[in-house]
């Protein structure tokens, strides 16, 4: 039996009433609060694999208590971090827009800013659309009239709206839109509540490999990038920076360790949350959706601005953001040291697949230590036959989306046959895109391209 989704496992994360502001702790140490996100997977090397690793207290020693504070959204760390009882944290992008807007609003010593990115997708595929397994719905299109849950706001909200707009839809007028937090989204959707939900890493992934959804948008179509990255209350940064540096050399570290590590990191971090290994190895893993990269990149800030103008619009961002004063890389170059130029350029995962990462698929068998990267899809196909004869059981097969790159669930992608080459599809209209210009593409079920490969 296929795990559930988390949604239904565990309770939402509430805030912890502990809340306190950085000072002299009663046993003489200074305490550290860290604002995080568990279940929000593409910021784990600031968060649940940093805490559960111990690198940041290992760089601090002993003058120093971290007190570690989970939370479901970005929201909570941003009004803790507003209040100076959070001093560190990391969320999305959109959430740190808010988080710098109202920081600035404020003003005085509640300024903060962005020092750093932890994970990120160029083509903004760590946001998806997904509906129920027996929806008649093909694309977004087909939500039209309907209700979609989405947390407003969000990177996911975001997706949802501006694939909307280039559609020809409006958001505001062509759906509606319920205001839901990811884990009550979820639940709609399977009581039929919604007829979709739009949220962001990891729940379409996870709903999708529990068999409980089907990804209707690829996120990466928009090509727009996503990220999430580490914020920090400036006063903070000022008073403590070598607090600072330790924590994100403690980052890089934690994203050294998911590269040379990536099963192990992907184990670590569903026993955290109560997430499926495969669904964090969805997106963590080699050639993941989320590529993990502490540097600050150009076409981040770019995306970053012009992200200010959707938020505006429906009525989140409250005042207007000073996005150049809220990015400050001083702390993360001198904590990576003199490559960080170099590796601002380079995009390519840290912990890729061998062979073109387009095409390059991964088989991960139960009870082997390490998974095997196959060259195309039609080599995975072949090892999942393979595998299937030779009666070993299949934890996940991963597979590249032939037109967006999205890396997927081979058993839950879309093929076609064009010619001796099965291709897969993250979504049915990414394979309806590449079947209107190549006519020679036929349909194909998954069972049946196993065989035939």
């Amino acid at each position: 039996m296929k795990r559930l989704a988390f949604s239904l496992l565990l309770v939402p994360a509430l805030a912890a009433s502990a809340c306190t502001v950085a000072g002299e702790a009663a046993e003489g140490r200074t305490k550290v609060v860290v604002g995080y996100q568990s279940k929000t997977i593409n910021t784990v090397t600031a968060g649940t694999l940093l805490r559960s690793l111990g690198y940041f207290e290992k760089n601090l020693g002993e003058k120093y208590q971290v007190v570690w504070q989970d939370y479901e959204s970005g929201a909570p760390i941003t009004a803790e971090m507003l209040a100076g009882k959070i001093d560190i944290g990391s969320m999305g992008d959109y959430p740190l827009l808010i988080n710098g807007s109202r920081a600035q609003a404020q003003g005085g010593d509640a300024h903060t800013e962005l020092v750093a990115v932890t994970g990120y997708n160029l083509r903004g595929a760590l946001n998806g659309v997904v509906v129920a397994p027996d929806s008649p719905a093909r694309t977004l299109r087909d939500l039209k009239g309907k209700n979609v849950s989405a947390s407003v706001g969000s990177a996911g909200h975001g997706t949802l709206v501006q694939a909307l707009d280039k559609l020809g839809l409006d958001a505001a007028e062509d759906i509606t839109t319920e205001n839901q937090q990811p884990s009550v989204g979820a639940s709609a959707l399977q009581s039929g509540g919604v007829a979709a939900l739009a949220q962001f890493v990891a729940w379409p992934g996870q709903l999708v490999q529990a068999g409980q959804a089907r990804l209707l948008y690829d996120g990466g179509s928009l090509n727009v990038p996503t990220f999430h990255g580490t914020v920090v209350r400036r006063k903070f940064g000022q008073d403590s920076g070598d607090v600072l540096k330790a924590f994100l050399k403690a980052q890089i570290q934690a994203t050294t360790y998911l590269h040379e590590h990536p099963l192990e990191a992907a184990e670590s971090v569903a026993k955290e949350t109560g997430l499926a290994p495969e669904t964090v190895y969805l997106y963590n893993g080699p050639n993941g959706i989320s590529t993990f990269d502490v540097t600050i990149k150009p076409s981040q800030r770019k995306a970053f601005e012009q992200d200010v103008p959707f938020l505006k619009s429906i009525g989140v961002l409250d005042k207007p953001l000073d996005v150049p004063s809220f990015f400050n890389d001083t702390y993360i170059r001198d904590a990576y040291g003199p490559s960080y130029e170099a590796d601002v350029a380079e995009t390519a995962n840290g912990a890729a697949l061998p062979g073109d990462p387009d095409k390059a698929g991964e088989l991960w068998l139960d009870g082997e230590q390490s998974t095997r990267p196959s060259a195309d899809p039609n080599a995975l196909l072949k090892a999942v036959r393979e595998a299937q004869g030779s009666g070993k059981k299949i934890r996940a097969a991963y597979v590249p989306d032939a037109l967006t790159g999205t890396r997927w669930f081979a058993d839950h992608s879309v093929w076609l046959r064009d010619g001796d080459a099965f291709l897969p599809f993250a979504t049915q209209e990414n394979a309806d895109a590449y079947a209107a210009s190549h006519p020679g593409a036929t349909p194909v079920s998954y069972e049946a391209a196993v065989k035939e490969a």
